[in-house]
């Protein structure tokens, strides 16, 4: 099917588009909470005299409070039984809220346990979003949630935007994210609603949590996104730090601004990813894409270091590559999900994958700085492709067992 006759296909569903940029709208303010304390921990280093320990964990406390609450939500199934609307509405309210009092905290006491909050909220957006996209996309589902993706990616990117454009105080960039995430939640109590094509309605049973991953179609997309997660969100919260020290190294001064909107640019263009690596998983199939694209990104982390101090663009075109790369797989895992888990339960296997996903980002984003302080960032970045690797390999045996055929269309 030609690209052309796939967009008519789609286009015979009235509505279908409307809602998928409403959500992707959705996905893009309620996200930029993620990592707003991240993009200004330049600016809380010197006023709050961070450790390096204090400003990873202004990073990891999101990720396992992300952790805590999707296992919390799959346990109780609260994206098959609640109205995704209600969910999502509630879960951006509260992760506006308890962002925005990030501003009263004189030090990362209290900021870091209202980042974990945070996570906590998020935790109803993501997997509930993608949910509720799948029910408008038959054909074309990985294009779609590729989009939603590119969102998240769009709205993680955000507050380095809002940092390096506006030249704003560290508080106004958190209650700037605060509000966007207020106008999301708006949006979606005016405008979010299920497609035409719903999931069978669940029932609360608690012992799906331990189903989950009994299915091996499911735990195989698993394990691929295991590997991706591995490497996607440490590059995600240490890439300002190394361009910022990349720059320095290379004899540049005031540096944060540069360091800033490069950061926004190489995290950003990945929606540009997330939107080819859905087209190219439809029509091509999401195992071979999925492939590709983990070994194109472990590719990156390995290469980003042999560049560290060079001219400033050589050091951003690897990194843009990168960054195209390290997120255009990450739908496309939800993706198979949606089409090999049970039917009844599709809300509570994806965030149940996003949440074992979610722990291992705590792993890496930890490492990071220990590594950049006793190899120094030349090797830093190596020892992430090691996720992309076993990625590939559980990609390519899913091709070969039988549970292919489920996946976009038969293409595997």
């Amino acid at each position: 099917m030609t690209l052309v006759a796939a967009a008519d296909e789609r286009a015979r569903v009235p509505g279908q588009r409307t809602a998928l940029a409403i959500m992707t709208a959705v996905m893009v303010l309620t996200m930029t909470t993620w990592f707003s304390a991240s993009a200004v921990i330049p600016q809380l280093r010197e006023d709050w005299h961070l450790s390096t320990t204090e400003a990873s964990f202004l990073t990891i406390a999101v990720q396992i409070g992300f952790v805590v609450g999707a296992l919390g939500s799959a346990f109780f199934n609260l994206a098959d039984i609640y109205p995704a609307r209600t969910v999502l509405w509630l879960s951006a309210v509260g992760a506006a809220l308890v962002n925005g009092l990030i501003v009263l905290a004189d030090g990362p006491e209290l900021a870091i346990p209202l980042r974990f909050l945070t996570g906590v909220c998020l935790a109803g957006v993501y997997p509930v979003l993608l949910k509720s996209m799948s029910t408008w996309y038959q054909r074309g589902r990985g294009m779609a949630l590729g989009v939603m993706v590119g969102g998240l990616t769009i709205g993680s990117a955000a507050p380095h935007l809002v940092n390096g454009v506006a030249a704003l105080g560290w508080r106004e960039v958190i209650l700037a994210t605060s509000v966007l995430t207020l106008a999301g939640a708006s949006l979606t109590l005016l405008a979010v609603r299920d497609g035409p094509f719903p999931f069978p309605q669940a029932t609360f049973d608690p012992r799906q949590i331990g189903h989950v991953f009994a299915n091996r179609g499911v735990r195989l997309a698993s394990i691929g996104y295991f590997g991706h997660m591995w490497e996607l969100y440490a590059m995600w919260a240490w890439f300002l730090a190394f361009f910022g020290d990349s720059l320095v190294s290379a004899g540049h001064t005031d540096t944060q601004r540069a360091a800033a909107l490069g950061t926004f640019a190489v995290i950003g263009i990945g929606a540009v990813g997330c939107w080819l690596g859905g087209v190219l998983g439809d029509r091509w199939g999401r195992t071979r894409t999925t492939a590709a694209a983990m070994a194109v990104s472990g590719g990156c982390a390995i290469l980003i270091g042999a560049v560290y101090g060079g001219p400033f663009w050589v050091v951003l075109l690897v990194g843009l590559v990168w960054g195209i790369a390290v997120v255009a797989d990450s739908a496309q895992f939800s993706t198979i999900v949606s089409e090999v888990a049970d039917q009844l339960y599709v809300g509570t296997a994806l965030t149940l994958q996003l949440a074992v996903g979610f722990s291992l980002t705590v792993v890496t984003i930890w490492l990071v700085p220990i590594l950049r302080d006793s190899i120094g960032w030349e090797w830093t970045f190596a020892p992430l492709a090691l996720g992309p690797a076993i990625g590939i390999v559980a990609m390519l045996r899913l091709l070969r067992l039988p549970e292919s055929s489920l996946i976009a269309g038969g293409r595997g």
